[in-house]
């Protein structure tokens, strides 16, 4: 009973992750077709592609707060259903201005929603489980992300681009119906044992949430996290347009070839978790595990700068799946981090809202950097890409470099930076 209680429970967060990325990445999917109907161009559609990142980035903050004080149960359904309520809006959207709005509403809701499962992780699983059960929940996002290129594309071939907006929004009414209805808190599960090591932690109440940032383990988090999710939301955006523009995939080539890197992640990311986690259990300490796949899978992905290069359609596809499935790999292991080092678990949450705050601030920059770098060059992808590179060998070395030892930040200074950690490894 206990272990389905858990992987039940990191099902609803892999369902809700995957929704939220079929509802975020559906602009993308639709964007020739709405682009033709409504008249916006390149730089506009941009605009209207970043938008939604504006608030989705700056509601981590309030939201990982909100859901370290009233619990996860009530958080994320609530955020489930605000987002999927302006998904559907979008479909009535007659302009550039009405979008906006919508896009902008949607990040509101969708802030929640890795905070919130950040949260549920650290409560059901113990340290060395979380890697392998976050990459499962995180795995919702590929899973959407390739999802969303069949189903959105047929829905529009079907019946037109806004009722691709109303159909996904429902998919997450139905999802919070299933949530109120089968989800229990730890507590009040009679089969659930603690997994937690019973050690003395501060008081939560003497920890203030400014206080987090003065951490330097935690500006490398956000450093980092920054690096990674600027080459991420290339395949969640400008990635469908580079298929159709650059490579002349038709809608139908879009939904079946376009989808394989996004496919090949899962695999990636689920390894990049076992992998961490496997770590821990052989007497790696969480420093060496984590910083090992973080690393390691954000040089890696560094080749998606060699896709601007290779002439062919399957190299080109093999290099993408390979960044998109090692980027994965390290995801894993990063958001395990807040668990890892929140100094109490009531900040479990508020650090996952800060890590991912600075993220999607990577979202505003490459989707309206690369919408200006096409129109300045005449629709070529070849600096986004190298960009794109260029970021992944930074991330990895803040987080090699930046972020200190991982285990639970000292509460007791919250009036000093720590230490960097170039060797703690061990």
């Amino acid at each position: 009973m206990k272990e389905k209680a858990r992987w039940l429970v990191i099902f609803f967060c892999f369902l809700a992750i995957a929704v939220n990325y079929i509802d975020r990445a559906n602009l993308a999917v639709a964007a020739p077709h709405i682009m033709k109907d409504l008249g916006i161009g390149p730089a506009g559609m941009g605009l209207l592609l970043s938008g939604f990142f504006w608030t989705y980035a700056v509601m981590q903050l309030p939201f990982g707060w909100f859901i370290d004080r009233i619990g996860a149960r009530v958080a994320l359904p609530l955020a489930v259903g605000w987002w999927s309520v302006f998904t559907a809006a979008t479909a009535v959207a007659g302009g550039f201005t009405a979008m906006f709005g919508c896009r902008l509403m949607l990040g509101v809701g969708e802030a929640g929603a890795y905070p919130s499962c950040a949260k549920l992780v650290s409560q059901w699983f113990a340290r060395e489980e979380r890697a392998l059960a976050t990459s499962i929940y995180d795995s919702g996002s590929r899973t959407g992300s390739a999802l969303s290129l069949p189903i959105v594309a047929a829905i529009i071939a079907a019946l037109g681009w806004q009722a691709s907006f109303v159909i996904t929004g429902v998919l997450g009414i139905v999802w919070v119906t299933g949530w109120f209805a089968l989800y229990r808190e730890p507590a009040a599960n009679p089969a659930f044992e603690r997994r937690r090591p019973a050690t003395a932690q501060p008081d939560a109440r003497s920890i203030r949430w400014t206080s987090l940032f003065r951490y330097r383990t935690v500006w490398g988090m956000m450093l980092g996290f920054f690096c990674l999710n600027f080459v991420i939301y290339f395949f969640i955006t400008w990635f469908p347009s580079y298929l159709v523009e650059v490579r002349g995939f038709s809608l139908k080539s879009l939904g079946t070839l376009g989808t394989l890197p996004a496919i090949a992640s899962i695999p990636g990311g689920w390894f990049g978790g076992w992998l961490s986690d496997t770590l821990v259990r052989r007497g790696w300490s969480a420093t060496a595990a984590r910083k090992t796949c973080i690393v390691g899978g954000m040089l890696l992905s560094s080749v998606i700068t060699l896709t601007a290069v290779v002439p062919g359609i399957y190299e080109m596809l093999a290099l993408f799946a390979l960044a998109y499935g090692s980027l994965a790999a390290a995801a894993a292991s990063i958001w395990s981090l807040p668990a890892d080092v929140a100094p109490t678990p009531q900040h479990v949450a508020s650090l996952a809202g800060i890590q991912n705050f600075a993220s999607n601030l990577a979202g505003i920059a490459l989707t309206t950097f690369t919408g200006v770098m096409l129109q300045l060059t005449k629709g070529s992808f070849t600096i986004p890409l190298v960009v794109a590179g260029a970021f992944c060998v930074l991330g990895a070395a803040s987080y090699l470099f930046v972020v200190g030892r991982v285990e639970p930040l000292d509460g007791k200074r919250d009036d000093a930076i720590d230490e960097p950690a170039y060797a703690r490894h061990t």
